[in-house]
């Protein structure tokens, strides 16, 4: 995926600094320093108006907590698409669709993406008129938006041609088609009695491919069985599976 300029990532948070360290460190250090990713981050409090800069309020009806204003969240994601034509704009919310490794693909594929960080009781519900779509990093509740806009950040930026050091690393990772990634082993060879398979020392590619796939499809189906509904399998594979299945009846 040849990527002739910089995928453009606007962050608006309240908490800009939350960003400083993460992006100053390892992977996304290397992705900014080489012109693969460019991030802007951009304060919400500049964009609400008074001296005060309030950027929420009480909800109507009653109700606990606070609930980020129409007001700021308009004029920084109007702003955001002036400054930037075409911007993808992403809220982040539980509410949203699941942040899944297909969905990273997909905005890997976009030239420009605004992510859009909640806090407090979530946003006045008018900002839907202002958005793309919404996305949820899982079925539970953060603090605020920062978590899963760093974590998108990084999902996207190490499919990034030129991020990792190896081009390959990104295509073997874990979820590649719909699969875990299976067991891996490094020095020393044996550890308080614990040996790396010995198929990984025979030199012989072929065997040592069809055994991590073989891991791959055991693993998946011992851990996350639901993703081989939408795997990419090969008769082969299938036939693996079903000779898994069977030794597991036949077990129990």
């Amino acid at each position: 995926m040849w990527r002739p300029k910089a995928v453009f990532i606007n962050i608006l948070t309240l908490f800009p600094e939350f960003f400083a360290s993460p992006l100053s460190q390892s992977i996304l250090k290397r992705a900014l320093a080489a012109g693969i990713i460019r991030v802007e981050l951009t304060d919400l409090r500049q964009f609400a108006p008074g001296r005060h800069q309030v950027v929420d309020d009480r909800p109507f009806g009653g109700g606990p907590g606070m609930v980020l204003k129409i007001e700021p969240l308009a004029a920084a994601i109007l702003s955001a698409r002036e400054r930037h034509p075409g911007i993808w704009v992403a809220l982040l919310s539980p509410q949203g669709r699941l942040f899944k490794q297909p969905v990273a693909l997909e905005l890997a594929r976009r030239d420009k993406i605004l992510l859009v960080c909640g806090h407090y009781e979530g946003f006045d519900d008018r900002v839907q008129h202002f958005i793309d779509e919404e996305i949820s990093l899982g079925d539970y509740i953060l603090t605020g938006g920062e978590i899963p806009a760093l974590a998108i950040l990084d999902a996207v930026a190490r499919l990034l041609p030129g991020t990792l050091g190896d081009e390959d690393s990104a295509a073997e990772d874990s979820f590649k088609d719909n699969l875990l990634k299976g067991p891996q082993y490094t020095r020393p060879r044996e550890f308080m009695g614990y040996v790396a398979p010995e198929v990984l020392f025979s030199g012989d590619h072929r065997r040592i491919a069809q055994w991590r796939r073989r891991e791959a499809l055991r693993r998946t189906w011992s851990r996350r069985p639901d993703l081989l509904h939408n795997a990419e399998l090969t008769d082969a594979d299938r036939t693996y599976v079903r000779l898994l299945e069977t030794r597991e009846e036949t077990d129990s």
